[in-house]
């Protein structure tokens, strides 16, 4: 008889991640089983084997996969729970897909429709010296190119290396968006691509999964965060495009950065983890830095490539809004002259719906959410305000609950406003508009294709347009307001806006014709919208580290935020003192503790938040603290991307 520990994938009991089982033969570590814990059953993996104990034990019920996790996978599931101090039983429920119990038919896929073209790839200088200089190496590796250097070309030759010396590779993309082109690109030269993303059916995931794990040959994984964890045989490589993307952390607990996961992956297979980027997060770029593992692609990677041309509009200035009130007249002028010559044009704004806020003239009431105390934004497709947060949904009042009087207006631009807008200006052309409100049938991923040649002639959008897209008809690029992203009170706020000003920027000037950019901002000479529209990464990087290091914030510290969660404000002010005042005693002489305040959104869901925030130059002084954390209405973040 053998025994092992298993860690199951469901909570049981605090504090302990795994039990001890019998079994009649041997089984390597990794294997997924069936176990029974009380009067319930679970899926479990075995973290190792054991001597036999002095208490009875129960048998396992029975191995659900007879190909174990790979060695890595395993090891990086266990270094998860320690480095991110979360419950061994939630990292498994990332890493293993669902329905593991459930017997499913396999059914054929698609073979995929190639849109682009590309199949000869000659290399840059800037490409072969990146090229040359990833040559034998392992650890990780940020590949620094502008946007349109070609760093796309650099992933498939180095995908070729590793697969032609029999490594698995895993191709990772901020967003399922950006998945149909990457697949596009590495499809002219990998017969067979894998994906992975959360838009599939459990059913669909489940069968990738088991594709990839019990594959005796090197696979090629292409999709968004949850790819990371493809358990591929050998994995030799990890690619992470867009690596400055906040979706490749977390929110949801175990919160993680598949960053510093990959980082630790590929370490256990002694592979490479190339993360690509045109503005690389300051704290990152500063530890690649500090390791001396930065390859630059200064260039662009078509030697005929024409810098866009950039006009910025003063927003104050009204008489530069003659013919709209919040698209100017040199936007227009430019959109006039694209569509003139049958060209393509973006429009970006980091705001969904239709106006930001809703009130009564007369009295000055505004709509707001009972439950999260936001305001309610007016979506007028669906004729409803509707709550960001808590996602409540709300007939647009015809007069005042309050005075009764029938002036109520709506005031702010968001990409619903601005499509109603423009199809009232440009009724022949067709426009598409991309958010999170945008319907399943009408994504950038599904329709890319009508994208990439032309046939959209207006594309709409937030961020989600911002990120990586190559369209050769693109001509024009307008940005209503360039610096609505500086007033959110959080230190990371300045740079997601310089990377989002420079990323929409990238989006033109890729080849060699003549390209504009129209900003809008009402700080034009902000110093972090002049360098996002430069693309100045380098001065934006010293300015930013500057500061953060006399405000003390990461590279600088590490960070701990902890936000007490309740149901009425007094109770959750009440917690929020009282670990407080418990923690304090405990703090070294250089770790501060911040608050306790309110947090950004103090109310959600008819719950109210407050928080604390902790800075150590030592990450094991937070661990250390979190085992002084309440176990209920407490929620703890370490290294947060932001501490809204």
């Amino acid at each position: 008889m053998h025994y092992y520990e298993v860690a199951p994938n469901q909570i049981f009991r605090g504090g302990a991640d795994s039990f001890t089982y019998a079994h009649d033969s041997a089984l390597p570590l990794g294997t997924i089983v069936e176990v029974e814990i009380g009067k319930k059953s679970a899926v479990g993996v075995v973290i190792r084997a054991v001597k036999k104990p002095e208490f009875a034990t129960k048998p396992l019920l029975r191995v659900i996969e007879a190909t174990p996790l790979p060695a890595a996978l395993l090891q990086t599931a266990l270094w998860m729970a320690s480095y991110y101090a979360t419950p061994l039983a939630t990292v498994l429920q990332t890493i293993l897909p669902r329905g593991l119990t459930k017997t499913r038919r396999s059914k054929a896929v698609a073979p995929h429709k190639t849109v682009r073209k590309r199949t000869k790839i000659v290399f840059t200088p800037d490409q072969q010296k990146a090229l040359d200089a990833l040559t034998g190496r392992t650890g990780t590796m940020l590949l620094h190119g502008v946007t349109g250097s070609g760093k796309t070309a650099v992933y498939i030759e180095q995908a070729k290396r590793a697969m032609a010396a029999g490594q698995s590779v895993i191709v990772l993309v901020p967003e399922i968006a950006l998945t149909s082109q990457l697949v596009d690109e590495f499809t002219q030269h990998f017969s067979d691509v894998l994906l992975a993303h959360s838009r599939q059916t459990e059913a669909e995931r489940h069968l990738a999964w088991r594709e990839a794990l019990t594959s005796t040959t090197p696979r090629l994984v292409v999709g968004a965060r949850s790819a990371l964890f493809m358990p591929v045989p050998n994995l030799g490589l990890v690619i992470i495009d867009e690596c400055h993307e906040p979706s490749f952390h977390q929110e949801q607990s175990p919160r993680y950065s598949a960053l510093r996961v990959a980082s630790h992956l590929v370490g256990g297979t002694r592979g490479l983890c190339l993360l690509g980027s045109a503005t690389p997060l300051a704290e990152d770029y500063y530890l690649a830095k500090q390791a001396n593992a930065i390859i630059a692609m200064p260039r662009r990677a078509k030697a005929n490539t024409v810098k866009p041309i950039t006009k910025l509009v003063d927003m104050t200035k009204r008489t530069h809004f003659r013919r709209h009130r919040f698209l100017s007249d040199d936007l227009l002028h430019q959109l006039d002259d694209t569509f003139a010559e049958g060209k393509q044009a973006l429009i970006f704004h980091n705001r969904r719906g239709s106006a930001s806020t809703t009130l009564c003239e007369n009295c000055g009431w505004q709509a707001g959410c009972p439950r999260c105390y936001v305001p309610l934004t007016l979506h007028t497709d669906s004729h409803n305000l509707r709550c960001h947060i808590c996602g409540l949904a709300t007939p647009v009042p015809t007069s005042c609950p309050e005075c009764h009087h029938a002036d109520i207006i709506h005031k702010g631009i968001g990409t619903k406003m601005i499509e109603t807008e423009l199809k009232k200006l440009y009724p022949a052309k067709t426009i598409q508009r991309f958010d999170g409100d945008t319907a399943p049938g009408q994504t950038v991923e599904a329709l890319y294709d009508k994208l990439y040649h032309g046939h959209i002639d207006l594309i709409i959008g937030t961020q989600v347009i911002a990120k990586g897209l190559d369209l050769p008809h693109l001509r024009t690029v307008g940005i209503v307001q360039a610096d609505s992203g500086l007033s959110l009170p959080d230190y990371s706020s300045p740079e997601r806006t310089f990377q989002l000003l420079s990323q929409v920027v990238g989006r033109v000037g890729r080849a060699e014709h003549k390209t504009t950019v129209v900003i809008q901002s009402y700080q034009p000479d902000h110093p972090v919208v002049t360098a996002g529209i430069a693309q100045d990464y380098a001065g934006f990087y010293e300015r930013t580290l500057a500061l953060r290091r006399r405000t003390i914030f990461p590279p600088y510290c590490y960070l701990l935020k902890l936000t007490v969660v309740y149901k009425t404000e007094a109770a959750a002010v009440k917690n929020a003192q009282a670990l407080a005042r418990d923690l304090r005693p405990r703090l070294g002489a250089d770790v501060e503790l911040l608050g306790p305040t309110p947090a950004f959104y103090e109310r959600q869901g008819g719950t109210f938040r407050w928080q604390l925030v902790v800075k150590s130059p030592r990450r094991q002084d937070l661990l250390t603290l979190l085992r002084h954390l309440p176990a209920k209405n407490w929620r703890a973040e370490l290294d947060p991307l932001s501490l809204l």
